[in-house]
Order: structure tokens, then sequence, then C-alpha cells
């Protein structure tokens, strides 16, 4: 398959299908893109159709603190490696679905718009001249926190993996040259962060291979940035949408959860 294009996974009929977003239509796929031998199955009108998380990860590996204008807003110094933890699969939502708010556990959940890299190809110790060739393509990922509880905790584990805490989508767009990308979030509508991808302190390649010295990364494997400073709170009832350039807008609605 050429990897070039919008990729998205679509619900057709309670069944779940990967699909090339091609204008007015999305073909369906016979398996997951990043696949050999995928082919075309079917088609579909892209009006209408039901878009879920574009991926089904393993794993999800973050990054902490790796804006510089993020460690300024929160008085970090600048990290002589990258900062890594993990949001478990179960946190993965796709876009519209709605982000739950915890609210007998906790009392601040921030929004936090990142890049994130979808991996095509298993890669293991990967050197960072090496480590583009086993990205796949790139989509948006809000990071949603529990803000009171990471700083709490002092890690960051519970804070980052409540059901729902994991928003990725659109789609995955294959091909495009991540280094330079606008990030923004709104919520409400009001823009809340403006940064571009060129702020990371520490670049894709680098990222993949510090993180694939520490563990193999699969296919489908999302690997989300790191978000820039603006990061804020969340209420039930709020719209919250995370917009990269020339990959699209993810939009979800917050509402509260029970205990």
């Amino acid at each position: 398959m050429n990897p070039l294009g919008r990729f998205v996974r679509v619900e057709l009929h309670g069944v779940m299908h990967y699909g090339r977003h091609n204008g007015a239509i999305i073909e369906l796929l016979s398996a997951a893109p990043w696949q050999a031998n995928v082919c075309q199955i079917a088609e579909i009108p892209a009006a209408g159709a039901v878009l879920r998380a574009p991926c089904q990860p393993s794993k999800i590996i973050c990054l902490g603190v790796n804006y510089r204008d993020h460690a300024q807003e929160f008085g970090h110094d600048l990290p002589a490696c990258p900062l890594i933890f993990m949001k478990p699969p179960s946190s993965v939502i796709g876009p519209d679905e709605p982000i739950v708010y915890p609210a007998y556990w906790t009392q601040r959940v921030d929004y936090e718009a990142e890049l994130a890299v979808v991996i095509g190809a298993r890669a293991q110790r990967v050197p960072a001249a090496a480590a583009l060739a086993s990205v796949f393509g790139y989509t948006c990922l809000n990071d949603v926190t529990a803000r009171d509880l990471q700083r709490a905790d002092g890690q960051w584990t519970r804070a980052k993996s409540f059901d729902t805490f994991c928003p990725i989508g659109p789609a995955i767009v294959a091909g495009l040259e991540p280094s330079d990308l606008a990030v923004r979030s709104f919520v409400n509508g009001e823009l809340r962060q403006q940064s571009r991808t060129a702020q990371l302190i520490f670049g894709i390649p680098a990222i993949i291979e510090f993180v694939s010295h520490v563990m193999t990364l699969e296919p489908g494997d999302v690997i989300a940035t790191g978000t820039p400073a603006g990061v804020g709170p969340l209420q039930p009832g709020d719209v919250v949408e995370i917009d990269i350039e020339n990959i699209g807008r993810l939009r979800n609605p917050v509402v509260r959860g029970g205990s």
C-alpha cells in the first residue's frame, strides 16, 4: 500500500475497519495500513462516517517537559534526556467520544495538546539516523491529566491513566514532515495553547532512539511528543479541541463521571 495519505478507523454496523480517507469517500482496508498486502475491500461516504481512534496501540509512551515554553511555565529545568511515562491502552478514545471527568477522584483535570507519532514497523534499539523509517504517520493526541493527583502522587501513572484520558485522532497522516507544525488547543472555541513542533527539546528521531533502547516499539504503538505552554483546566460541559497543522482537529466533549 502507498504509505501517503490520511488513514482513519471507522465503526460500521458495530465492526471496526481501517480506512484511507480519500476526499468524499473512505476506502475500507483489509487490515491496518502498516501491515503487508493490505488491499481495499469496499468504500463508504466520508460524510456521516463514525470515526474512532485511528489505531489500537499496545502502549502509549509520552514525553514530559519537552517544549521549552512548557518547561518555563512550570518552572522546570530542561531535561538532560527524554522524560518518559506511559498511558494504558484502556485510556484511548476517538473523535467526539466523551472525556469522563472522574470527579470523585480529582478536582483538576487538564488538557494537553500533543503531536503523536504512530509506529509502522517494529523498532528495537534503532539509531536516531534511522528512526523515521519506523514511523507510519502522525496524529493529534490529548494527554488528559488529573493535575492535582499528579502533584500529590509525585509520579504520574494515576493522574494520566483514567479511562478516556487519551483521545487520539481524527486521522493518521502519513508522509508528513513533522519538524515545524503548528500545535493548538481550544476550549469552547477559545484558543488556549499555540506553539510549533520546532520548539521541541527532543526531536522525533532522538525520542524514538531513546524509547526503542528502553522498550521495543510495535506497529500501531503511539509516542506523544509533549505539550507546549498554556495547559489548563477542563470542566464537565466543556468541549476541548486539539488542532495540528496538516493533520486536523480532534474534538471531545467533557462529561461528569461517577465514583
